[in-house]
């Protein structure tokens, strides 16, 4: 069983949004896509945001990371607005 569940999961990744405000994440499938993405990311070598021990598996911590709101999510406008603003190169292959 997943601790915490996918409703607290969702909640806690919308608690940061105003009344009004379309939320961040309105499905399940969004969260385990963001919650693979980041384990991802620390599987790749990036560093937790939590204290996690050595036995934790990256995707336990990229749960947690959620959960603790250590992670934001963004939607696609965001990033995009974001990648804008910083004046990044998109990168090509």
């Amino acid at each position: 069983m997943l601790h915490p569940s996918y409703t607290d999961l969702i909640n806690a990744v919308n608690s940061g949004v105003e009344d009004g405000d379309e939320p961040v994440v309105q499905s399940r499938y969004s969260i385990v896509i963001a919650t693979a993405k980041r384990a991802r990311q620390l599987i790749g070598g990036e560093d937790p945001m939590i204290h996690a021990s050595r036995d934790k598996k990256p995707l336990s911590v990229a749960v947690e990371e959620l959960y603790e709101q250590k992670v934001k999510i963004l939607s696609e406008d965001d990033s995009e607005n974001d990648a804008s603003e910083n004046d990044a190169p998109e990168e090509t292959d």
